[in-house]
């Protein structure tokens, strides 16, 4: 009796709808809803035209274990240099279901080698121009816009946490544009420590705080810079930001307390950028 009751309950709604100028929209498939592979699987996945496209031109990448691409996708990767391994053709429904829920794959996506860090001491020689240092920053979406944006003002490279910090998977490989696959980082146990290394390789360090008295522009000079950004909650830690050189805050006249710290990054590359132009020949 409940299962008539519940279908003609159903049609009394959908009547009662008709009459009001609308109707819900019914789904007479029987189809279940599009599933998405699990967490664990989409990891493995990079997905967006610059994120896959960066990703297959970079030497530092493990073997190629898969790549699927629209038709269209398909021949605009036939003109790479070099061209890529050929794609395995899919519609876009079958490609979004190898990956997250949401993920805007462009038609592409890509199953890469492992992306091994650099070293520490392949960043820090020379010491000049600038490197970003991330204390605990672990949302991706944040982490690959400082990615992307350390590439666009000229940035040597990206310094992470080991524990502290998400993987270089899907989503920031997608917010970092290209950039994660463009830009050198290295992953590092403690924070503190590297800075006081760092610093006997000839570095500076300047640690962003809300509550420091300098304006960024006073207190950056020409010397090699590693900006130190914490995450939005803490900020930097007491540990890490006593082993800066100096602290320096962005000033902010229209009265907010503080900036994203991917917006952060922005501004305080932007103002690096100005003192001294990005070392040639980075690799």
């Amino acid at each position: 009796m409940a299962g008539p009751r519940r279908r003609n309950e159903g049609r009394g709604e959908h009547r009662r709808a008709l009459g009001k100028g609308w109707a819900p929209k019914v789904d007479r498939t029987g189809r279940a809803p599009p599933r998405h592979a699990s967490g664990a699987v989409a990891a493995e996945w990079l997905w967006g035209w610059h994120a896959v496209t960066a990703a297959l031109g970079n030497p530092r990448r493990g073997p190629l274990r898969r790549l699927v691409a629209t038709a269209d996708r398909a021949r605009q990767l036939t003109a790479l240099r070099p061209p890529p391994p050929a794609p395995e053709v899919l519609g876009a429904a079958e490609i979004a279901r190898l990956l997250p829920a949401g993920a805007a794959h462009q038609g592409v996506a890509l199953k890469p080698g492992p992306l091994a860090p650099a070293e520490l001491a392949d960043l820090a020689e020379p010491a000049q121009g600038v490197l970003v240092m991330l204390d605990q920053v672990t949302d991706p979406q944040n982490v690959g816009a400082v990615f992307r944006s350390a590439a666009a003002f000229g940035a040597r490279g990206v310094i992470l946490q080991d524990r502290h910090a998400p993987q270089a998977t899907g989503a920031l490989a997608k917010a970092a544009a290209g950039a994660l696959d463009a830009l050198p980082h290295a992953r590092v146990v403690n924070l503190a420590r590297t800075l006081d290394e760092l610093t006997d390789r000839g570095w500076r360090a300047v640690g962003l705080s809300r509550a420091a008295a300098e304006p960024l522009e006073t207190v950056l000079d020409a010397r090699a810079t590693v900006l130190v950004l914490g995450s939005e909650g803490e900020g930097l830690r007491r540990l890490v930001s006593e082993h800066c050189d100096a602290l320096a805050r962005i000033p902010m006249p229209g009265g907010f307390e503080s900036l994203n710290v991917s917006a952060a990054a922005a501004v305080a590359l932007y103002e690096t950028a100005r003192r001294f132009p990005p070392p040639r020949g980075r690799g």
